[in-house]
């Protein structure tokens, strides 16, 4: 942390850092200049925030590997993946538009606070209940979906803060490292989660994600922020949510990138639902290769987000997330056609790049795109697009696998969401135009 601060940062210029101000601090005293790929690292905030969710997104990516392989020994069913993915993602589909009103009222710190109490509660409660030996398909599947309702909340209050840390100039390359970050945990998560499954149980995956929710916890508390300052509406709640909802239908480039998300969630990202079946059957690997695949989408998703991070304000973000997005489908029907393990490795590093490329400009241009007071809510019809109806493709994914074979149905997923997302760009081909 220290080679990157201020040597002699006043506490006046912290402060304007910290309150999220537009304005970038000028440090009066001797400096090390931040590369521009790095350059919303200069607010404490934010660094505070990025470090605790390293450590957290860790544990949170050996929980899904260890999750995965456990519902999977389990049931011997890809089709019980696809129920577990669907019961994780269905309370985003009915509580995020709430959660975006409820975001643009109340203090997000607290809201974050609350909800990684809670993520960490429930992964405390699947630890204990594998460690027991009790542990069956349904308490996987309830907890999965109680930690949905979490995340249906946690998800717009998490993207809205980020404005609040840096504030709007350095917000882009913000988000920009957010996904980065989440992403240097997919690559150490699911290497230490296949490497713990194989030595000592899925029990220890649960419990030591439960433990990393202290360092999120740790990173709000030490945060400076000033006081909330309550929004006063006379609105009821769906009034307010009505208005969100007006507000992106007088907004064409806004619907599109909505759209997108929703294209990417249902047909794209859904082919890790039945990931683990894919490599136990198709690949006949094991749980190592499983957190090695997994790894592997890590390492390329890092290097798509530090390209946006670098090259993300030259003014061509809706062209290269329309590369982005189409070409993720063409690397996913090679990742589900060719045979040789080590060719997969290798597309799984191209599956990371685009998606995360996808992933990491939507969000941006959302945030570029939106007014202050309509954050939350837009945000929330994001969250509700690109997570609330992925368990419909986590279902289809799995039923597929069931009824034609683990590689057709990646390859029918691949299909479909090339043909998703072309039809959007050419509906409103605006959106390739946003810088």
């Amino acid at each position: 942390m220290s080679a990157i601060e201020s040597t002699h940062e006043s506490t006046h210029e912290s402060t304007q850092s910290e309150l999220g101000s537009g304005q970038a601090a000028r440090p009066r005293g001797r400096s090390f200049p931040l590369p521009k790929t790095f350059a919303a690292l200069r607010h404490r905030n934010y660094r505070l925030f990025l470090m605790g969710q390293l450590v957290s997104v860790v544990g949170t990516w050996m929980q899904n590997i260890a999750q995965g392989w456990l519902v999977y020994q389990l049931s011997g069913s890809e089709l019980a993946l696809g129920v577990v993915g669907f019961a994780s993602a269905l309370p985003a589909l009915m509580l995020s538009p709430v959660a975006g009103v409820i975001t643009d009222r109340f203090p997000k710190r607290n809201l974050l606070m609350a909800t990684q109490a809670g993520a960490m509660l429930l992964a405390l409660i699947l630890a204990g209940l594998t460690f027991s030996g009790v542990v069956q398909v349904w308490h996987v599947v309830a907890l999965a979906a109680a930690v949905g309702v979490v995340n249906a909340f946690d998800g717009p209050v998490r993207q809205a803060f980020v404005v609040e840390m840096v504030g709007h100039n350095d917000m882009p390359n913000a988000i920009a490292l957010n996904s980065m970050t989440f992403n240097l945990g997919r690559i150490v998560g699911p290497a230490m989660g296949g490497a713990l499954l194989v030595a000592v149980g899925a029990a220890w995956c649960f419990l030591l994600n439960g433990i990393t929710f202290l360092a999120v916890l740790a990173s709000l508390a030490l945060m400076r922020l000033p006081a909330h300052e309550p929004t006063i509406s006379h609105l009821s709640p769906f009034a307010l949510l009505r208005g969100g909802l007006d507000y992106v239908a007088r907004q064409p480039n806004l619907q599109a990138l909505l759209l997108l998300a929703l294209s990417f969630s249902i047909f794209g990202i859904s082919y890790a639902t039945v990931l683990p079946a894919f490599v136990d059957k198709a690949l006949q690997q094991d749980a190592d290769a499983f957190g090695l695949i997994n790894a592997m989408t890590g390492v390329g998703a890092v290097l798509g987000a530090l390209v946006v991070a670098r090259y993300g304000d030259q003014g061509k973000r809706g062209q290269w997330m329309s590369y982005a997005v189409l070409g993720f489908s063409g690397v996913l029907v090679g990742f589900a056609l060719i045979p040789s393990y080590l060719v997969v490795l290798l597309l799984a590093v191209g599956l990371g790049i685009t998606f995360m490329m996808t992933f990491t400009l939507i969000n941006t241009m959302l945030q570029t795109q939106v007014a202050d007071e309509m954050r939350g809510r837009v945000l929330s019809l994001y969250t509700l697009t690109f997570f609330g109806f992925a368990p419909f493709g986590a279902l289809m994914v799995g039923w597929l696998a069931e009824t034609v074979g683990l590689r057709e149905a990646l390859v029918v997923t691949a299909v479909l969401s090339f043909v998703g997302a072309a039809a959007v760009l050419w509906r409103i081909p605006s959106v390739m135009k946003l810088p």
